[in-house]
C-alpha cells in the first residue's frame, strides 16, 4: 500500500509530492480486513477521497495539514472500508473547525500536522474507536516493524483505491533518512520508513502505526515512485507536537 505523498511545489522541490495535490495509495500492500482499523478516516472533498486521517478522540482528527488548501470546506467519513460502498453503514460528519500547526509551511513540509474538530462526536458509532497517540517524546527505535494504510494509489501513475490497504513498513535510522532528503529533513520533527510496500499519493494524513499506537502522520516521499528506496516516505513525528496537541484540544470552544 502507498500512502498520501506531500506534494511540494514542483520549483522548489522537483523530487517532491505532496499529498494535498497528489493523493498517495499504499502501494505492494493488501487489501485490510474489513473495519479492523478502525480508527482511519476518509478526507473528503466534493464526496471524494483526497486524504487519510484518523480518530485520536470522539471529537478530533488528527491529519497532515498540506491535506487542506486555503479554506476549502472537508467532510470526514468514518466507519469505512469501501470508500464507494453507501451501504456498509459508514457515516460523513462535517468539521468544525480547522487547527493547522501555526508552524506549517507548504514550501518545506515541516510542521505537517493538523487537527481536525468533528461537529459531531463518533462516540457509540458501530466500526469506529480511536487510537492511542505518544505520551512523551521520543524515537521509534530503528528496523522496527510497523504499519501504514490508507485508500491512496496502487502505483505512482495508478488509480486510488476504494478498499482501505495496508502495508507493513520498517523505521529507518534518523541519520540515514537526513542523509536521504537532506535540508528537506527535521530529524526532530520527522521520522521516515521503507518497506516492500509503503505510502503514495492519497494516502497523506494517515498514521504510520507502531504496536497499537500511532506514531507518525503520512506527509511526504518521492514524486516519481511510490515507497521509493532512494527517498524513503517520511512522516511528521507525531511525539515532537504533544504539547501542541494537548494545548489546541484544551482550548478549543
Amino acid at each position: 500500500m502507498t500512502i498520501i505523498s506531500l506534494l511540494l511545489l514542483i520549483s522548489l522541490l522537483p523530487h517532491l509530492t505532496f499529498t494535498d495535490r497528489g493523493n498517495v495509495v499504499i502501494v505492494n500492500g493488501k487489501e485490510a480486513k474489513p473495519h479492523s482499523r478502525p480508527y482511519m478516516v476518509s478526507l473528503q472533498k466534493d464526496k471524494t477521497h483526497i486524504c487519510g486521517g484518523f480518530l485520536i478522540s470522539d471529537e478530533f482528527v488528527m491529519t497532515a495539514a498540506h491535506c487542506r488548501k486555503r479554506s476549502e470546506k472537508l467532510t470526514v467519513v468514518v466507519g469505512a472500508h469501501d470508500v464507494k460502498n453507501k451501504n456498509e453503514g459508514s457515516v460523513s460528519i462535517r468539521v468544525k473547525s480547522y487547527h493547522k500547526h501555526p508552524g506549517y509551511c507548504s514550501n518545506s513540509g515541516f510542521n505537517d500536522i493538523m487537527l481536525l474538530r468533528l461537529k459531531k462526536t463518533v462516540q457509540g458509532m458501530n466500526n469506529v474507536k480511536t487510537i492511542s497517540i505518544p505520551t512523551q517524546d521520543g524515537d521509534i527505535e530503528a528496523d522496527a516493524v510497523c504499519s501504514v494504510a490508507g485508500w491512496g494509489r496502487l502505483q505512482a501513475k495508478g488509480k486510488g483505491s476504494d478498499y482501505l490497504m495496508e502495508a507493513n513498513v520498517y523505521i529507518m535510522d534518523n541519520t540515514e533518512c537526513e542523509t536521504r532528503w537532506e535540508e528537506w529533513y527535521s530529524v526532530s520533527q520527522m521520522t521516515c520508513a521503507h518497506g516492500h510496500g509503503g505510502s503514495c499519493k492519497g494516502d497523506s494524513g494517515g498514521p504510520l502505526v507502531c504496536g497499537d499506537t500511532a506514531v507518525g502522520v503520512t506527509s511526504f516521499g518521492s514524486e516519481v515512485l511510490c515507497n521509493s528506496p532512494e527517498k524513503p516516505n517520511v512522516y511528521t513525528k507525531i511525539s515532537a507536537y504533544l504539547r501542541w496537541i494537548r494545548k489546541t484540544i484544551k482550548n478549543v470552544k
